[in-house]
Parts: C-alpha cells; structure tokens; sequence
C-alpha cells in the first residue's frame, strides 16, 4: 500500500524550531519530504484529522499537531528508538469511509508487527482501531478509558457517544473482554454499567482506580488494544476538552496508565482521542499532558520484558489447594519484574481461549487464594470463558 495517498505530511512549523540532537523529534523518521519506512519500527505515530463524529467537541481534528509540537520537544529515552511518523491520515468523504481507512493502516501495521498510535481526533475513531483486528484471527480485549460509557443506542447521538455500543455490536464479534477504567458516577446511567457486568465486561468508577492505582496494573495488562479519551483527566490538568470535568484522572495518573500499558506485551495499539486545542489554554497545556502520556508509553514500550513462556525458568511456579472448587489455582511470578498470572482452564474443543487463559493478576490475589478465597478476578475470567 502507498501511504502517500492516504496521509498528509507534518507541517514543518511543528518541528522547525527544533534543534537539540537529544530530543525526541531528533531520533524519530517523520514523514516530511518523503514517506518514512515503517516495516521495520516497532512503533509508528498517526494524526487522524477526523471530528464528524465529535458532536460538540468540534475542533479535535486539529489535535495531532498540536500534541507533535510538545512530543518533539521532549528529551528522548535511554532506548535505541525505532520510531515513525507516518503524518496525518487524510478524512474520507464520510465518517464510515474514515474509519474504514484508520482500520485499514492499522491492519497493515499490526501485520508488521508495528505498533499504531493515534493521535486525535473524536473517541469514535477507535471503531476503525478496533475494525483493524477483524482479520486476525484472535480474539480481542479491549481497554477504554473515559470519564462517559459512551453506551447511547439513540441513533441521532454523536457518534462518539455511540461508538462503545457500535464495537459491542460488530460483527463478526471477536472482543472477548471489555474494561472500562474511570468512569465518573454522577456522569453515568446506572443501567449501563449494569448492561457491562451482564455481559462479564469491567467497569471501574475513578474512586476505585484512586485508591489503589496499582491494583489496576493487571487489569491494564491483559489488555489487547487501549482507547484514552481525554475527558477522563480532570480539566485543571486537561482544559482543551468540551466535557472537561472537575474531577477525574491527574495528568499523573494517566502517565501512570500509559507506562503500565506500554509495558504490556499484549497490548498492540493505542489511540489518545477528544483533545480539541480551540479549548486549551494559552500555554497548550493539554498538549502537553497527552505528549507526556505518548512519552510514558513508548519508554514503556522498550521496557518490556518478553515474559509470554510461562514454562520457562523465568517463573515462579506456585499451585494452591483450595477449600472448594477450583481444586487448585496455579500461579506465576516473574524472577525479573515480580509481575504475577493466573492460569484458568477453558472449555475442551475451545482452544481460541488458550491465549487469555493465563490472566495477569496481583499479588493480592495469590494471598486471597491462600486464604481459601477464590479470588473475583479468577472468577470472572471462568464465567467468561464458559
């Protein structure tokens, strides 16, 4: 595929100014003159210029230069970058022909092993994130992150109210988990989170995610794909959003997120949606929170440690006897990083489940099991396996 058709190359007011040799723009391939090669990066950055789907939040078509500007002036990492920019995706006629697109690059990147991520515009975009997955032969867990549901069935909402629903309603169906993180209460209707449990799916509400950010960690971990909806940081931290709320995740916190998710091995694109820089402040400074975030993800990224063969010696291997059934729950603990997994059993002749039945857990849940309690998080991976 020529993606020269498709995308449009980075305005040169976005790095121009730029001139240290340590800054990340310095150690990246951005498509100025020429198209970069993109066949052999591990990571490849993508402005979508999309806000049809936006509904109030007008202006978010814009985001990706916005956030270029602050990402290149960043100090880079201590890894050897093999980082892309393939420029700015170029709209189709409608919004359907745009997420076709969107699916369409994403796909051919995850089939180079090439990680996407996206950059702006409206939430819906993820739709076309998620479509790219369809013909890999997988099933897929997705993560979203937004201070809504985006659950609305009525037709006339906007489409990034819809889109959540409209994932749920693809077919062919390969998502086997959905989580929603940060959730606010007061902004949601109670019989949608009821709607996510029916159907074995998470959904924690920010208070939950506050008391115990690191309880999130395997949640975050056993994630295929991660959706981050700006509105879910409060607005003195992310001003440039139409539904900036008061409360919600620090810029802290969703650099805390965004490590722990660059870190996960599973996990093979992310996009950062909503961010409309009409609505920031003079200093952009929602610009540069999301940069941070792209930052904190990419140093996550080549801080993996390639923990995917539990039968190897770099494991712990530790089986507890329970009171009731299960019998047993078999546990594993990494010698490098003290990350723990659970293994679930999954039904015979159902062997698309092997892939998610060893599930990242915490170390509170091998002490839950230890007890003689099963732990919730074991419990809801055998419903959902069954």
């Amino acid at each position: 595929m020529d993606l020269t058709i498709l995308f449009s190359p980075i305005p040169e007011s976005v790095y121009a100014s730029i001139t240290s040799t340590s800054s990340f723009y310095k150690s990246i391939r951005i498509f100025g003159n020429k198209m970069p090669e993109y066949k052999d990066a591990h990571i490849a950055l993508l402005g979508v210029g999309e806000n049809r789907g936006a509904g109030e939040n007008t202006g978010t078509k814009n985001a990706a230069d916005e956030i270029r500007k602050k990402l290149y002036a960043l100090k880079k990492g201590n890894a050897l970058y093999r980082v892309v920019d393939l420029g700015n995706l170029n709209p189709g006629h409608d919004l359907e022909e745009t997420y076709i697109r969107l699916s369409e690059v994403c796909r051919m990147l995850l089939e180079n092993n090439v990680l996407p991520v996206i950059l702006g515009g409206s939430h819906d975009l993820d739709y076309g994130q998620y479509a790219a997955y369809e013909t890999m032969d997988k099933l897929v867990s997705l993560l979203n992150i937004d201070a809504f549901l985006d659950l609305d069935e009525n037709r006339e909402a906007p489409m990034n109210r819809q889109h959540i629903h409209k994932i749920m309603l693809h077919e062919p169906n390969f998502l086997f988990g959905y989580t929603h993180l940060a959730y606010q209460t007061y902004l949601i209707d109670p019989a949608s989170v009821s709607v996510l449990e029916k159907l074995y799916f998470e959904a924690f509400r920010i208070g939950q995610m506050r008391t115990n950010l690191q309880e999130m960690e395997p949640v975050i971990r056993n994630a295929d794909m991660l959706s981050f909806d700006v509105t879910a940081i409060r607005s003195a931290d992310a001003p440039g959003n139409a539904n900036a709320q008061p409360f919600g995740l620090t810029g802290e916190e969703a650099c805390q997120i965004c490590w722990y998710a660059g870190q996960n091995e599973k996990l093979s694109s992310v996009g950062f949606y909503e961010y409309n820089p009409e609505l920031d402040d003079a200093h952009k400074k929602t610009a540069s929170v999301i940069a941070t975030m792209v930052w904190y993800f990419i140093e996550g990224y080549y801080h993996r440690k390639k923990e995917q063969n539990f039968k190897s010696n770099d494991f712990l291997k530790y089986v507890v006897a329970m009171p009731v059934e299960a019998e047993t729950i078999t546990f594993y603990k990494s010698k490098f990083s003290d990350r723990w997994w659970m293994e679930v059993p999954y039904p015979g002749g159902f062997e698309r489940y092997a892939r998610n039945s060893i599930v990242p857990c915490s170390y509170t849940d091998y002490q839950t099991a230890t007890k003689g309690e099963v732990p919730e998080r074991y419990i809801s991976m055998v419903a959902k396996l069954s």
